[in-house]
C-alpha cells in the first residue's frame, strides 16, 4: 500500500465526515504543515494574511480543529491558557520543555518516556494510543534569559 500524502489523508477525512472539501481548507493544511514550530490559530491566520491569503479567521479556526481530529496536527497547551498546534505529519514523536518565565519551548526525545507510557498502560489494563509529556521549568538564566519577555 502506498503511503498517503497529507492532502489525500485530509480529503478522505473530510469526505468520510461529510465535510465540505474546499480549496481554503487545503490552503490552511499547507500553511499549518509548513509552519516552523508551535502556533496559535491567530498566528497562522496572520502569517497567511502576510502572504496575501483571502482566508477568514473563522475558516482557520474551524479547519485547524478538523486537522487535529484527523491527526495531521496536534493540539498543545503549554500552561498559558493558549491553544497551540503543531504538525504531526512525518514528524518524530517528541516531548516539550517549557520555561515558565520566558515561554521558550524546547522539543526533546527520550526513549524512556515511551516505555513509561507502555508500562503504565499495561499495569492499569489500558491500550496506549498516544501521550503528551511537558516539563515546566525555569531557564537557569531567569530574567537574564535572552527569551525573557517580562512575564
Amino acid at each position: 500500500m502506498a503511503i498517503k500524502n497529507a492532502t489525500d489523508i485530509f480529503r478522505e477525512f473530510l469526505k468520510n465526515g461529510s465535510n465540505r472539501i474546499t480549496p481554503e481548507r487545503f490552503e490552511i493544511l499547507d500553511a499549518a504543515l509548513e509552519y516552523n514550530g508551535h502556533f496559535s490559530a491567530d498566528e497562522l491566520f496572520i502569517e497567511m494574511k502576510k502572504k496575501n491569503s483571502r482566508i477568514s479567521r473563522a475558516t482557520v479556526y474551524n479547519t485547524l480543529e478538523l486537522l487535529a481530529q484527523c491527526e495531521l496536527i496536534s493540539t498543545r497547551n503549554f500552561g498559558d491558557n493558549m491553544k497551540r498546534f503543531e504538525s504531526n505529519f512525518k514528524k518524530q514523536m517528541h516531548d516539550h520543555l517549557i520555561c515558565i518565565e520566558c515561554g521558550r519551548i524546547l522539543e526533546f526525545t527520550s526513549k524512556g518516556l515511551d516505555k513509561i507510557e507502555q508500562q503504565v498502560c499495561q499495569d492499569l489494563d489500558f491500550l496506549p494510543s498516544s501521550y503528551s509529556f511537558n516539563i515546566f521549568a525555569r531557564c537557569k538564566k531567569g530574567k537574564n534569559c535572552k527569551y525573557y519577555h517580562g512575564k
